[in-house]
């Protein structure tokens, strides 16, 4: 792959990255309720769902799914599921983040960042669709492992970096402990935004 092209392939994943959404909202969670290891797991975890995703579309798989009515409505509901389950989590969470700081002041241990970032990644058949469309200006029909090997790697990566840049800024200095001290506000906001995904993912 030329340089520049591979430059704009890395501009479109940052920009990609940073638009909010409901992997940013889990980061943001699994950091205040899990602390920091399970903000970057859940980062990484992110990061290799995506690369899957890419790898899979590279393949040609991805358009298997994108055809196919029932795969694509199978993970778009089970997508959607499992953003309910994290919203209702989140909406129930204050009684529990209680309990645990009048015991021992220590984070949530039911928060599991390395199933949480797959998750969110993988049950997301749109990314098949964005993938789709992005390759298709980047890669040439002939070409090598090498140069999909090169564009999946750096889809996954750069999601990965962001979201670890993320959990890393929101547990330095007084800013967790700003975020820890509204905890039960921040859970509203973050259970009510999954939930309404949720239903969007499934009315649209």
């Amino acid at each position: 792959m030329e340089f520049h092209l591979w430059l704009s392939l890395v501009v479109i994943c940052i920009l990609g990255a940073l638009s909010p959404g409901p992997s940013l909202a889990l980061v943001i969670k699994n950091t205040l309720n899990g602390g920091v290891n399970q903000g970057y797991a859940t980062a990484i975890s992110h990061g290799l769902g995506v690369a899957l995703y890419a790898a899979i579309t590279a393949t040609g798989i991805g358009l298997l799914i994108v055809q196919s009515p029932m795969i694509f409505a199978t993970i778009k509901y089970a997508g959607a599921a499992f953003l309910l389950y994290l919203g209702i989590k989140a909406l129930m969470s204050k009684q529990q983040n209680i309990k645990l700081s009048q015991q021992n002041g220590d984070f949530d241990p039911t928060i599991n960042g390395w199933r949480d970032g797959f998750l969110i990644a993988f049950l997301n058949p749109k990314l098949a669709i964005f993938f789709l469309a992005l390759f298709s200006q980047f890669v040439e029909p002939d070409a090598s492992w090498q140069q999909k090997g090169v564009m999946t790697a750096t889809v996954g990566i750069i999601d990965m970096l962001w979201y670890v840049i993320i959990a890393f800024t929101l547990s330095r200095g007084p800013i967790l402990e700003k975020l820890k001290a509204n905890s039960h506000i921040v859970d509203k906001i973050t259970g009510s935004f999954l939930i309404l995904l949720a239903a969007r993912v499934v009315l649209n």
